[in-house]
Parts: structure tokens; sequence; C-alpha cells
């Protein structure tokens, strides 16, 4: 075995979809798969690299030696709320597999709610015949938070499909194309939103962001009649027990959710029994664990050629 440090998986993912993809990565170094019973116990210490999902709580006490933590997977708030996280690079798994992945699930939920696919599926079921009169994507105003990779690659392709996008941001951006608002103009941004797209990451400021205030800010009336609601950003940034009570009052007319405050999303949840809710479990950007481990086998790579690691974690901002 050449003389590189071993890189340690610590993966929640599904076991033998991972054991599968390791095979034929890495070929130049050693691979700590801490989900294989043999690793238990095993000494980390002198290893420079980490692959991590949701990784256990002691890793970085048994790894003091890592140079580079690479996440799993877009979100890294379960590396950051660790306490025993040392200040070493933290690196953002940014590959189009994903990107593409997650921009699918949001122009189809909005599609879903755009062409009433809950009232058709219920008609279906009564073998009721009717054709229902429905708005075009043009006058329906989809507003995405989060302006980041997988947000402005939703912004595109959703406006691909005739839909009249906005965009948020905590700060102000410019962005070619397209109108955009930072926390100053939040109420504008809402009042002017028939479908809200949540795509911000966790942190201290967006836990709970999404909740009964901000929902009832939403454009009533619009081309939907009553506004939807869509996140697959981050669980703890909603209130689920504010949407639930939005639902039940009509403020909100439907939901697609992906994400949720504790996951898996309990049974007794009314979220799953509603006829206007979507619930998929955390899948809308499921990562490709082929093309994970092809991209951090090439910024372990270019880390050892002197380069600079791309996508870091900016700790201060939480993403």
């Amino acid at each position: 075995m050449p003389d590189k440090s071993p890189v340690i998986i610590d993966l929640k993912f599904d076991a033998e979809t991972v054991r599968r993809s390791l095979s034929g990565t890495f070929v130049d170094r050693e691979v700590i798969n801490l989900a294989d019973p043999e690793t238990k116990g095993r000494d980390l210490t002198g290893i420079a690299y980490a692959v991590v999902w949701k990784p256990d709580a002691d890793l970085f006490s048994r790894a003091p030696d890592l140079k580079v933590v690479f996440s799993g997977g877009a979100g890294v708030d379960s590396i950051l709320s660790i306490p025993a996280l040392p200040d070493i690079p933290i690196v953002r798994f940014v590959d189009h597999t994903l990107t593409t992945r997650m921009s699918e699930w949001v122009v189809l939920q909005c599609l879903t709610h755009l062409r009433q696919c809950f009232a058709y599926a219920e008609q279906q079921a009564a073998r009721h015949w009717e054709e229902l009169s429905q708005p075009q994507a043009s006058d329906v105003t989809v507003g995405v938070m989060g302006l980041g990779v997988l947000g402005l690659d939703a912004v595109r392709k959703l406006q691909v499909m005739g839909f009249d996008v906005i965009g948020w941001s905590r700060t102000p951006k410019s962005i070619e194309g397209l109108e955009t608002y930072d926390a100053a103009g939040l109420d504008a941004f809402l009042g002017r939103t028939d479908i809200l797209v949540g795509l911000l990451p966790l942190t201290p400021e967006t836990e709970g962001f999404y909740d009964a205030g901000l929902f009832s800010k939403l454009r009533q009336g619009g081309a939907l009649g009553k506004p939807v609601f869509i996140n697959a950003g981050r669980g703890r940034s909603q209130v689920e027990a504010d949407i639930v009570s939005a639902l039940q009052a009509g403020v909100l007319g439907g939901a697609s959710l992906d994400v949720f405050e504790r996951e898996p999303l309990d049974a007794e949840s009314p979220l799953w029994s509603m006829k206007n809710v979507i619930v998929t479990p955390h899948a809308a950007a499921s990562s490709d664990e082929r093309a994970l481990f092809r991209n951090v086998e090439a910024q372990i790579a270019g880390f050892e050629r002197g380069e600079s690691l791309p996508d870091l974690v900016d700790r201060q901002r939480g993403y």
C-alpha cells in the first residue's frame, strides 16, 4: 500500500450501497469504513481525511489528526453541531448529480401543484371525469429562498418551465435574469409568492424560520388561490405544527416536504394523511455515493499537490 493517509468513511447511508460504491475507489490508499464491524475499536490516529454524514459523536476524538473533513451531502449542520469538532477545513459536497436531483424534485413539486394532481388523483379514485380549470406556469410566481448552487439551478429550470421566479437570500445578491430580495425585502418577497420553495441552509437565523407568521404573509388569492410551501432545505428550519395549522386553516393550499424537524417523520404526524401534502423521505437530492467518492478523491489529490480546497464551509455563516 503506497504511503498515503487512509480515508475514514462514516456515512449514515445505506450500508450495502456504500460498500458497493467504494469498490474501485481510493485505490492508492486504505479505506476505513466505520460501518464494517471489524473497524470497532480501530486506532484512527494519524489519519488525515474523513468523509462523513451524521458522523459518530466520538469520531473526532478517535481521529485527532484529521486535516480535512468532507461532507457526504450539501448540508453540514450535523457536522457543525458536534461539540468536539476540531478547527480544520470542512468541504461541502457540490456535484452536478446532487444539484440536478434537487432541481428535478423542486420542478416536479411545482408542476404537481400547478397541474392539480391531487384533485385529479381523487377524481381517478372516484372514476369521475371532469376537466379542471388551471393557470399557466407564467401566472404563478415561485419564490425561491436560498440562492446558492442548488437554489440557482432550481431557479433556472423553473424559468425554463415558464414560471415567474423571484429569489431571496439574507444578504443582497445581483443575479442576471432574476429579481432578487434580501432580508430587508422579506415581506415584499413573500407578498408576491404563490409557491414558496425553501432551500436555505440551517443556521441559528434560519432555525424555525418557516412558521405561522411567515406563511401568513404569502400571497392569498393568486393564480393558485392559496399559496403552497415546498421545503427541501433543512427540516429544523420549519415549524411543522405551524404547517399543519396553516393547511387546516386554509392559509396554505398545499405542501411538499422532503425534510422534517425529526427524521424519520413520526408515524403519528398528521402530515402523512393530509390530501394536499406530499411527503418524501429526505430523498430530493440523495447523494450519489460513487460521485461523492470521485469528488473526494479528486479533492484529496489536489490538496496533496498544494492546491486550495473548493466549497469550504464558512463556520461563522454555518454553510
